[in-house]
């Protein structure tokens, strides 16, 4: 049974909600699913992508196709590096600690970014809010009474 990890569309009409699922790959697009690893909200900014990475790194190992879309939200989470990292262990080129701490420090920056990129988005969405005031130039009315 050739088994894939893709999303499952949820939400209304121009909304959408994703669930990030392993599922049969006959099974259609929103139908019977064998887990649910997370969720993925394209409409905030950045795109919110919550997902559990242990179960993600088991399916993996296990076999499991990613789609194209979820190979990048696995790769955003790190999934796909750790998954290289503990490669890299099992044929012995370095040992478990050395890979957490590799992953750990990647993880560290990547947040960093991520941070980042949210601020510069809520600071761009309270500018489109509430633009900055600009002051008037105050002519003086022309005057009624003027000869000529």
């Amino acid at each position: 049974m050739p088994v894939k990890i893709r999303l499952q569309r949820h939400g209304s009409k121009k909304r959408p909600f994703y669930f990030i699922v392993v599922a049969d790959a006959r099974s259609p697009r929103d139908g019977k699913f064998i887990q649910k690893l997370g969720t993925f909200n394209p409409q905030t900014s950045p795109a919110t992508i919550l997902l559990d990475r242990q179960k993600a790194l088991e399916w993996l190992s296990k076999g499991a196709q990613p789609t194209d879309t979820v190979r990048k939200l696995l790769s955003n989470k790190g999934v796909l590096y750790l998954k290289h990292l503990l490669r890299g262990v099992s044929l012995g080129l370095f040992d478990d600690a050395t890979a957490m701490e590799k992953f750990q420090a990647w993880h560290s920056e990547h947040e960093a970014q991520y941070k980042k990129k949210q601020e510069e988005a809520m600071k761009q969405r309270r500018f489109q809010r509430n633009p900055p005031y600009q002051r008037r130039d105050r002519r003086p009315a022309p005057s009624e009474g003027t000869e000529g």
